[in-house]
């Protein structure tokens, strides 16, 4: 520690109090001095020594900096600080990033193409579908839609499909994806999504003020989808929205074909 002899750049005064150099008795016991120019004397006459000096400026740096630390304990700003500096992930070695906020951004929702539909074979209420997603090859996709709408209105139809959920056997076949569809409160009229002509497969659909990637696969155990889905209706012009928003392709808005203010499964 150095004491500046350059007093100019200091007060005389040293302040409220006094300032206060805590020791043991064998080396020399507790001091004070009120002024700098005391301070400066006494360190200039060797009364006091650097080692004095530091420890009783980080006896005051701490206490000045208690309740900063105290405040800083606060939920609030943990999660803050956890945010700005995130910890390293110690199974992989790489540092983990910070939770995005859940909104449909972090939906795959991409244009679908059914190529292929058949019944499930052990299942009655149960489609088989391939639909090309823009992959090199078409995913298997099962869903729920024998009791509402006929095979041969899905065979060869544009479609809306998200393609980041975790795969899942229904009946015994792998499902890679899920079709979304309108339906009434009472889940007794169900409609698949309509995707507007000349809609591409693989094409993204999202909302123009929701244009983050989306994630590689949503992790099950946090719901994402499901936290999501409860802001995604139908309006009353029949657009699907996500918040207000409308979802869309580059040639337009999907639509339902005929539910209003219905819920997006």
């Amino acid at each position: 520690a150095v004491v500046s002899t350059q007093s100019g750049h200091y007060g005389r005064d040293l302040g409220k109090g006094e300032f206060e150099i805590k020791r043991k008795p064998e080396h020399g016991g507790d001091v004070s001095y009120s002024t700098f120019e005391e301070l400066k004397e006494a360190y200039r006459t060797e009364q006091i020594y650097p080692l004095d000096l530091k420890t009783a400026v980080a006896t005051y740096i701490n206490q000045l900096l208690g309740p900063i630390v105290k405040e800083f304990q606060s939920k609030e700003l943990k999660k803050l600080s956890s945010q700005a500096y995130p910890v390293a992930n110690t199974k992989g070695g790489k540092t983990a990033e910070p939770e995005r906020p859940v909104d449909i951004s972090r939906i795959d929702i991409r244009v679908g193409k059914i190529v292929n539909i058949e019944p499930h074979p052990d299942a009655d209420s149960l489609y088989v579908e391939k639909i090309d997603v823009g992959e090199a090859e078409p995913r298997t996709v099962i869903s729920g839609l024998r009791k509402f709408v006929p095979q041969d209105k899905l065979d060869g139809a544009l479609v809306a499909v998200v393609c980041n959920l975790k795969p899942a056997n229904m009946r015994g076949i792998k499902s890679q994806g899920m079709l979304l569809c309108a339906s009434d409160k009472d889940h007794t009229t169900v409609e698949v999504l309509i995707v507007p002509e000349g809609s591409k497969p693989g094409e993204r659909i999202t909302s123009d003020m929701f244009t983050d990637p989306p994630d590689s696969q949503l992790n099950p155990k946090k719901k994402i989808f499901e936290k999501v889905q409860t802001d995604l209706t139908t309006n009353a012009g029949l657009e699907v929205t996500y918040k207000g928003e409308l979802l869309r392709t580059s040639a337009g808005p999907l639509v339902a074909p005929s539910l209003v203010n219905a819920a997006i499964r």
